[in-house]
């Protein structure tokens, strides 16, 4: 049983390793990290943006009920220099409900 395998079970057990082991795991930790925040800042560059008329539009619902669901953190717009505007992903989540 590997390192990664006796921490992915949950077992409460003393082990010992070696230096070598731990540096492996320290390296997969950094490896595994660093695609997720990869990930994560490509996602927020390739984001689009929509006003809240177009948001109104794609779910069929009026601006009230945009600002309502802002309200109760249903659809959460950010403001951009004094605009309200919706993450596209957010809408389509919405959407696939």
């Amino acid at each position: 049983m590997s390192f990664e395998e006796i921490i992915k079970s949950g077992a409460n057990v003393s082990i010992t390793i070696t230096s070598n082991d731990l540096l492996n795991f320290a390296n997969h930790l950094i490896r595994s990290t660093k695609e997720e925040l990869e990930a994560i800042i490509l996602a927020k560059q390739n984001e689009i943006y929509v006003t809240p008329d177009d948001a109104s539009l794609q779910l069929h619902v009026d601006r009230s009920t945009l600002w309502r669901w802002s309200k109760n953190g249903y659809l959460s717009p950010i403001e951009v220099g004094g605009k309200r505007l919706y993450k596209q992903s957010d809408i389509d989540k919405i959407l696939q409900k």
